[in-house]
């Protein structure tokens, strides 16, 4: 469990599945994390990756979304990638840099990563803002990178935060 100043992480469980199909059935995050057309499928796969590991954001109490980070473990390129979506309800707020710098924290001082990367929508400009907030640095872009829900690809921008970049 991972304490920041504003939000509270912890393990995601089963039992936090409904609150995570709600927040991503709303749709400012369905745009960017659709997971298919069956949400409970893709939460219920999200939470028993072996790849990755979801940890539920928590505010005052009440689950705000979920943070997730996986790991490439060849030597030469060892890193970690992290994402996050939050309820539309407390966009604005700050408790996405807190995620993110909060879990940024414990990947450099627990697991001993030297770089982090994370790929927003190329057009997702609250995404970028808050990311840059924590120090994170674009590095480019990657054309056509997803396939959003309108059927089309969708331009994605790389950014990565070294460890002592962060802010």
């Amino acid at each position: 469990m991972l304490d920041g100043t504003l939000v509270h992480l912890r393990p995601a469980a089963d039992a936090d599945r409904p609150a995570l199909i709600a927040i991503r059935s709303t749709p400012e995050v369905y745009r960017r994390w659709r997971g298919g057309d069956d949400l409970a499928a893709a939460v219920a796969d999200d939470l028993t990756c072996d790849d990755t590991e979801v940890l539920v954001i928590e505010h005052d109490g009440r689950v705000v979304g979920a943070i997730q980070w996986g790991e490439e473990t060849d030597p030469d390129y060892r890193h970690a990638s992290v994402d996050l979506y939050l309820d539309p309800a407390v966009h604005g707020r700050g408790l996405g840099a807190d995620a993110i710098r909060t879990l940024a924290r414990h990947l450099f001082d627990h697991h001993g990563f030297h770089r982090l990367a994370i790929d927003p929508a190329a057009d997702n400009a609250a995404a970028i803002r808050c990311y840059e907030k924590v120090g994170f640095r674009s590095v480019g872009v990657m054309r056509q990178y997803e396939l959003g829900p309108d059927g089309t690809w969708h331009d994605g921008l790389l950014m990565d935060l070294l460890a002592g970049e962060l802010t």
